[in-house]
């Protein structure tokens, strides 16, 4: 039997160090397999929901696009013709004043030229309308109507006339419209206000 020395026996009275076990505990243990899938799992489900409105986004935006290059296209075509309708307007005015320039006694003589000649006029007028129309540019002739800032422009104002204020009551040259769009303003006389002593087109171009 071999001799047990007092110092190899341990003193119930003293405490047991612990201080290796406590380092351990706090640190922690590693995550189990099982917890690192599901974290692995929670980080992809966040990527795909980002990736996924980005996606939606980028559909939507790209949907924008397209959409407002169709209207493009449609209004580049649509209104292809506005600038060479506008500038062939005068051409059409120019039909009308020539046959009113031609005197009344004329028009009344029977001569088979001036006849011919007002036919003629009238014919071609008549066929420039008649393109206009196939093509989307439309002839206003607004007449015993209120003034309107968006189709009309005021060239004058007639006193006496017993009409609202506004009114139109001369056509000096018909206004045009390609589809929405306005050409030309119809160039108009119009009521004056004389109870207030004001401008009538100023107050109706306020509608």
């Amino acid at each position: 039997m071999s001799d047990v020395s007092p110092e190899s026996i341990p003193d119930p009275l003293q405490p047991e160090d612990f201080s290796s076990a406590g380092s351990a505990s706090s640190q922690g243990a590693a995550p189990s397999p099982l917890e690192q899938a599901l974290l692995q799992i929670s980080e992809l489900q966040q990527q795909l929901a980002a990736m996924k409105d980005q996606g939606l986004r980028a559909l939507a935006e790209a949907e924008n696009t397209r959409k407002r290059a169709i209207k493009d296209r449609e209004d580049a075509s649509k209104y292809a013709i506005a600038n060479f309708a506008r500038d062939i307007l005068d051409y059409t005015d120019n039909f009308k004043r020539a046959i009113d320039s031609i005197p009344d006694e004329l028009k009344a003589s029977g001569d088979d030229r001036i006849k011919n000649m007002i036919a003629g006029l009238e014919a071609m007028q008549r066929q420039l309308l008649q393109t206009f129309e196939k093509n989307g540019v439309k002839k206003i002739e607004p007449r015993d109507e209120p003034f309107n800032p968006h189709f009309h422009e005021v060239m004058f104002e007639v006193p006496g006339t017993g009409k609202p204020a506004g009114t139109i009551i001369q056509l000096v040259d018909a206004g045009y419209i390609l589809h929405d769009r306005l050409l030309r303003p119809a160039r108009v006389g119009v009521a004056k206000d004389e109870g207030q002593g004001g401008s009538a087109h100023n107050v109706d171009t306020q509608a």
